[in-house]
């Protein structure tokens, strides 16, 4: 505490005997070490956006293609951050980057900074907050209107930015990575992968959106078709037809039916609907992919009962304490 008060007493002096002795840095007049000023300045954030873009690239070569940077200059700013941290972030391995316990602790930091960031940027420039919103692209054009339409109506003020992918694991990893603020994926249970698809690498929060029916379908001419009350044990051997074991249908199937039914792999959903039209085999589909075929009589719904899968909603949840994100969220539910 003496040498702290030291630091404003000695200009004070100087001012009395009418001399004035420059600081030895800009800083120590304010009882700021040296060290902490170093620490300070590392902390800028275009090596927090250098640090985490490594972090998702796991190379500097590909973080710098990201950044439009020259590797060395990625190579830099990472030196330069460790340097003045006094702690090694990364191991460096043929590999690519590999965080260290610090680099670990640090990434969170990271993120957090970079968003609130942006988002003090878009406020001082007025402009309307951006929700990055992601979709599996089985989603994206029977579920994710009606969210952007309950969005537009609770939270006028938002604009939502949508980017669909075919790859559940990819929308995961943007999300926990901060490329995405939320995404909209199928799941059900009590726990994000409760379906059956590997729990995210970090722990999200989410929110059930809607129900999704699914239907067990085939064609008219299918024998299990004049059946009533049917069980999994009916389904032995039969032919089901599916897409890959990530599928979210694939998943719902080996709850539901069991391992009894003889997995056919066709495609994705409009090449299983298709195949169970002509007679191939048996699927379990979203109804809003067989709706038209069950009225026009390509397709008939077995009896076999089938639970709902849920439209859920997850993000990241540090990100709720951004200003009104939580609300953001929220304001997509049917509620």
């Amino acid at each position: 505490m003496r040498q702290l008060l030291g630091s404003f007493d000695d200009p004070i002096d100087s001012r009395r005997t009418g001399t004035t002795a420059p600081p030895a840095a800009a800083h120590t007049a304010f009882g700021i070490s040296e060290c902490c000023a170093a620490v300070g300045q590392a902390m800028e954030l275009r090596q927090l956006r250098t640090f985490e873009a490594v972090v998702r690239h796991r190379t500097v070569t590909d973080a710098a293609v990201a950044l439009e940077l020259a590797p060395s200059s990625v190579s830099q700013q990472i030196r330069t951050l460790e340097t003045a941290l006094g702690v090694s972030l990364f191991v460096r391995d043929p590999k690519g980057m590999r965080l260290t316990p610090a680099g670990q602790r640090l990434t969170g930091w990271a993120r957090r900074l970079l968003e609130q960031a942006e988002q003090a940027a878009r406020d001082v420039r007025e402009e309307r907050p951006v929700l990055r919103l992601g979709a599996l692209e089985t989603l994206a054009g029977a579920y994710v209107p009606q969210v952007l339409a309950r969005l537009a109506e609770r939270r006028p003020d938002i604009e939502v930015e949508v980017r669909s992918d075919r790859a559940r694991d990819g929308l995961l990893a943007d999300v926990i990575g901060g490329d995405l603020d939320a995404a909209l994926l199928l799941d059900s249970g009590g726990a994000v992968g409760d379906l059956g698809f590997p729990a995210p690498a970090e722990p999200l929060a989410f929110l059930d959106l809607d129900p999704v029916p699914l239907a067990l379908v085939a064609a008219p001419t299918h024998p299990l078709t004049a059946r009533s009350g049917l069980t999994p044990a009916d389904l032995v051997d039969e032919r089901l037809l599916v897409n890959v074991p990530e599928c979210s249908f694939w998943m719902a199937g080996e709850k539901v039916l069991g391992s009894g039914p003889r997995r056919v792999r066709a495609g994705a959903v409009p090449v299983m609907r298709a195949w169970a039209e002509h007679g191939l085999g048996i699927s379990l589909l979203p109804e809003f992919a067989v709706a038209d075929g069950l009225a026009q009589g390509t397709l008939v719904r077995l009896d076999f009962p089938v639970p709902d899968l849920s439209l859920r909603l997850v993000w990241r949840a540090d990100q709720e304490s951004l200003p009104g994100m939580r609300e953001v969220l929220y304001a997509a539910a049917r509620i």
